[in-house]
């Protein structure tokens, strides 16, 4: 997959969702449309590492991430995006049906701000982004 392929604009924020289903990339953005957040641009990337090369090309408001992905999981991305100066500001979520305490707390302490257990419903996304960051809808 080529990371610039999969791009929905609409005018709003960039968020780009790292999910090596497509079908749950394709059901978040769904959630965004529902939730009425301010949702512009909805980039996407199976992996973490092709994550990263999204970022070099664009410029994102709030990253929603997987855990557990081929090539590199969503610790080992959170890991190398903390790292970089210029993407360590950005907001990190993780969506998991990996939920146990132990998986949340690594996360975290890597630099997630949230945590939501799959599935969820547009209105707890909507509630987690709205108290990680201050988006006036």
């Amino acid at each position: 997959m080529n990371p610039s392929d999969n791009i929905e604009k609409t005018g709003g924020r960039s968020v780009l969702v790292v999910d090596d289903s497509r079908a749950m990339r394709a059901f978040i953005r769904r959630l965004f449309r529902l939730s009425g957040l301010p949702v512009g641009e909805c980039l996407e990337a199976e992996n973490g590492a092709e994550a990263l090369q999204v970022l070099r090309q664009h410029r994102v408001d709030l990253i929603l991430t997987d855990v557990n992905m081929p090539v590199m999981s969503g610790a080992e991305f959170i890991r190398e995006l903390r790292q970089d100066p210029a993407l360590r500001p950005i907001p990190v979520l993780v969506v998991s049906t990996d939920a146990t305490e132990k998986r949340i707390n690594e996360m975290v302490s890597l630099g997630a701000l949230g945590y939501l257990r799959k599935p969820f419903f547009p209105e707890l996304l909507k509630a987690e982004i709205e108290r990680m960051v201050a988006w006036n809808v």
